[in-house]
């Protein structure tokens, strides 16, 4: 069941802050904003310099990383689509029925969560029978596919970072992973599963957060390796609500961690661990702040899919909390649409608690 074929979606925007705000710097783990040097030096110095950044050298270099960041992220639309155009002319796929949805790649009991979460009678109280909540504030762990698709998904996946095509990263804090836009998989894999399959679900419990009316996506895949990225700083994510499935394949360690919302200051927000499995995800709010632990053996590839309600973030980006001040950007954007200035503040956002 696909009910979005044939249909013309609204056109999505960005938001201007997207070159300038949470600039991430791996070597200090910070994220930081830049609007000019004197900014950045007034608002930045001092804390890099208690994170290591003790010479002129050191700071001239992040000035350097950080105009290269600007530079990437202005031009990032034009080189998505080329290599988007590349790969589709190009590449060729190993696994090509990975690339559309079939209800035999979900799992059993994720199918049970999803009529249950349809019927006109489901509550959120019901759904936490079929839904294990944990520890981690509104953090849910639930199956969502088979173990043979997230093999051949993961084959598929080996087999386009084998191949000589251009890739693009899905963020500055990972190194090592796939956009799946650019291969292929939004129109017949990932839009069906959020509008068909997550929308529903994320309708119970997080009508808060935009839960019931999430518009678009961006969806990715991140590797950890050994001698590649093993873990992932404490963050939070420009989505309304993630989910986050540990596709495979044999690896130790590499736990994720939850703590509050990003308006909670890091040094009180409380922690909790969370153990991630192979073939099940994890669905929490976007703005909530997690991490993940260092792997110690072996590899664990994760599918992310930042679901995104224009109708939450039209009011204030998530990013910057400010109104947002729409640009344009290819196919979803960050997931801002145009709307008429009254329909911007009907709502309270998306729940401390």
């Amino acid at each position: 069941m696909d009910s979005t074929k044939g249909v013309v979606g609204p056109k999505f925007y960005s938001c201007a802050c997207f070159c300038t705000d949470n600039i991430y710097l791996g070597e200090y783990k910070l994220h930081v904003k830049f609007i000019s040097e004197l900014q950045f030096r007034k608002d930045y110095q001092a804390v890099l310099r208690n994170h290591g950044c003790t010479t002129n050298q050191h700071f001239e270099d992040i000035l350097k990383k950080i105009e290269a960041e600007i530079q990437r992220r202005r031009q990032l639309g034009v080189k998505s689509a080329e290599r988007t155009a590349f790969i589709s002319e190009f590449y060729k796929p190993l696994h090509r029925h990975v690339y559309v949805l079939q209800e035999s790649y979900l799992a059993p009991e994720f199918r049970q969560i999803v009529n249950y979460s349809r019927s006109k009678h489901a509550t959120v109280e019901g759904l936490h029978s079929f839904i294990q909540p944990l520890a981690a504030e509104r953090v849910y762990r639930l199956p969502v596919f088979t173990k043979q698709f997230c093999r051949d998904l993961i084959e598929e996946l080996e087999n386009f970072e084998q191949s000589d095509t251009p890739k693009g990263r899905p963020n500055t804090m990972n190194n090592y992973g796939i956009l799946l836009n650019e291969l292929g998989f939004d129109e017949g894999l990932i839009t069906p599963l959020r509008v068909d399959y997550l929308r529903p679900i994320t309708a119970l419990l997080y009508p808060d957060c935009g839960g019931d009316c999430l518009d678009s996506h961006k969806a990715f895949v991140v590797k950890y390796a050994l001698g590649e990225d093993l873990d992932l700083s404490y963050h939070y994510d420009n989505a309304e609500v993630t989910l986050n499935v540990s596709l495979g394949q044999e690896f130790t360690e590499g736990n994720l961690y939850f703590g509050n919302m990003k308006e909670v200051p890091i040094h009180e927000s409380e922690c909790v661990e969370v153990e991630h499995r192979v073939t099940e995800g994890l669905l929490h709010r976007g703005q909530q702040l997690h991490g993940a632990l260092p792997i110690t053996a072996g590899q664990r590839w994760n599918l992310i899919v930042w679901m995104r309600s224009s109708e939450e973030r039209n009011k204030l980006c998530p990013m910057c909390n400010q109104q947002p001040e729409l640009v344009e950007g290819e196919g979803s954007a960050d997931g801002f649409t145009k709307v008429p200035p009254s329909q911007n503040s009907t709502s309270t956002p998306c729940a401390l608690t």
